[in-house]
This record gives C-alpha cells, sequence and structure tokens, in this order.
C-alpha cells in the first residue's frame, strides 16, 4: 500500500470514527435515544432534600427487572425550564398572577439556569426564547386572556424545545386553571413528548377556589397525571405569597435533583408501556421521579 493511499485510509477512518462518536453524545439528549434518564427528588421526612447519597445506593427497575445505572450524578447543576402560561379566556382574571409567578420563577434561576416563555390559549405562542437572563421580554406586558385551551399542545411544543438542550435536568411548568378543549394533539402524545425529553413537568392550579366542583375536580387530574407520571409536582391553587414559594422551591428542586440513565435491556419499540421504580437503600426517603416512558416505534 502506498503511502499516499495509506494517508486516506487512515483520514477516512479519524473522520468515521469521529462521526460515530458525535453520534454518541448526541444520542444522549435527542428523543430517538435509548438511553433513559431519570431526574430524582428525594426528601427526608421533613420534606428536605436527602444529600449525600451514593450511585451504589440506587437500584432502577424496568418491568420488575433490575438496570444498570451508566450515569449518576448528585451534584447541583444548571437546568432548562420552560414556562407556559394559560391565557384561554377563562383564565381572564387570573392573567396578571401568572404573569407575576412567571417573572418571579426568572428573578429565581442562577447562573447556568436557561428558561424560555410561552403563552397558550387556542395556538401556543413564544414570548421569550431560552436564556439565562433575569430580565423578562416586554411581550409578556401585552398577553390578554381569550380563546380556548391547547394545553396538550403546550406541553408537546415544550417538550420538543427542551429535547434540544445540552441540561440534562429539565422541567416543564405549567400555569393553568384547565384541562385541554382544543389541542391537535392527545395527552398521551404530550406526555410521551415529555417522557423522551426526560422533562419533569410542574403543574401550577390556577383556577378559582370557587369554580364547579366537578369541572375543577376534572381539570385539576388533567394536571395532576403530567405531573404524577413525569416525577414532577402538582400544586393547588397557591396566590401570593405561596405562589412565590411555590416557585421558589421548584427552582431549588430542579437544583439539587439526583440524575440518573441507563439504557434498557428490553430494546424493543413496541409501542408499549415500561413502568420505572427507583429505590434507595436509605430508610424514610421520599423518592420522585418518573414512572415510566412509553416504548415508542
Amino acid at each position: 500500500m502506498t503511502l499516499a493511499r495509506t494517508l486516506i485510509l487512515f483520514l477516512a477512518l479519524f473522520f468515521f470514527n469521529t462521526h460515530i462518536i458525535a453520534q454518541d453524545d448526541d444520542t444522549v439528549l435527542t428523543i430517538g435515544s435509548n438511553l433513559i434518564v431519570l431526574n430524582a427528588t428525594i426528601t427526608d421526612k421533613s420534606g428536605k432534600p436527602a444529600g449525600g447519597l451514593k450511585q451504589e445506593q440506587f437500584k432502577v427497575f424496568e418491568d420488575g427487572k433490575e438496570q444498570a445505572i451508566s450515569f449518576f450524578s448528585a451534584e447541583e447543576t444548571s437546568f432548562a425550564a420552560v414556562i407556559l402560561i394559560d391565557t384561554s379566556g377563562s383564565m381572564e382574571e387570573r392573567v396578571s398572577m401568572a404573569r407575576a409567578a412567571a417573572i418571579n420563577f426568572l428573578d429565581g434561576l442562577r447562573v447556568g439556569d436557561n428558561a424560555a416563555i410561552y403563552r397558550f390559549d387556542s395556538k401556543v405562542v413564544l414570548i421569550q426564547p431560552f436564556s439565562d437572563s433575569r430580565d423578562v421580554n416586554e411581550k409578556i406586558f401585552e398577553i390578554k386572556a381569550d380563546g380556548m385551551t391547547a394545553l396538550n399542545d403546550s406541553i408537546f411544543t415544550a417538550a420538543e424545545e427542551l429535547a434540544k438542550r445540552p441540561e440534562k435536568r429539565r422541567a416543564i411548568v405549567v400555569l393553568s386553571d384547565g384541562a385541554d378543549t382544543i389541542s391537535s394533539r392527545s395527552a398521551g402524545k404530550a406526555m410521551t413528548a415529555a417522557q423522551k425529553a426526560a422533562a419533569s413537568i410542574y403543574t401550577i392550579d390556577m383556577s378559582a377556589i370557587d369554580s364547579g366542583g366537578r369541572e375543577r375536580m376534572q381539570s385539576q387530574s388533567a394536571l395532576k397525571n403530567f405531573a404524577e407520571k413525569t416525577g414532577g409536582k402538582f400544586i393547588s391553587t397557591p396566590g401570593g405569597a405561596s405562589l412565590r414559594q411555590a416557585f421558589k422551591s421548584i427552582v431549588e428542586e430542579l437544583g439539587l435533583q439526583y440524575t440518573l440513565s441507563y439504557e434498557p435491556t428490553d430494546l424493543k419499540k413496541d409501542g408499549k408501556w415500561r413502568s420505572i421504580e427507583l429505590l434507595v437503600s436509605r430508610p424514610n426517603l421520599t423518592i420522585r421521579t418518573r414512572r415510566g416512558y412509553t416504548a415508542s416505534k
């Protein structure tokens, strides 16, 4: 083999291997990855974050079968979040409260954290793209309540955008007073998108305390379902100082989560639900993380 041919072969192999490495790095973060990422909030009896846990104290089970943990991080780290503000007609009296809550969330961002803001009514509209700034776009002061509630579409959009982010800790924060009324996507599709993006959904119920009983229960059920299945949290009708504290706790929680990942032993893309159970050997702890995922075809 001539020197020239040898050099060409070496360069070809080099660039081929570089491409494979780039793909591997990318699959950790993209929707099509086999890697399952878990962001876990773990608290003690008093509700405070449980620190000092080591990888060897964790066990992950998928459909009852133990999985090998391939990545573990207990460090305080940055996160990416999308804030979704419901501006449908029923939110007329509470839009200003939701706006103030979003601004409050930005005030709590730490160095390295990034957040984007969308509003949703009959459609989903970007107010502010991802930024690490605490300043808010003036568009947020122009929002008005009108139209129907595209809750599922807004969560789907947020999940798609978060899937592109480099941060492993990702969250969707929903301020809404009701269940979906107009989305082109189902709650299941929105949930699947959030699970693929490894995003925890925090839902803040903005419905009026004196609103109709059955209707309010249905709305809360939809919000609770998104939160519980993704390892997020449902917060019921806070206001004033309570709302500010709720957002402060979300920011703190996202920074102090444990992040784990594993590659499932069952790699079939059969569209079935795979349940996840996370166990920790230290007693008397509350563990909150995603309950599973859909093995999309």
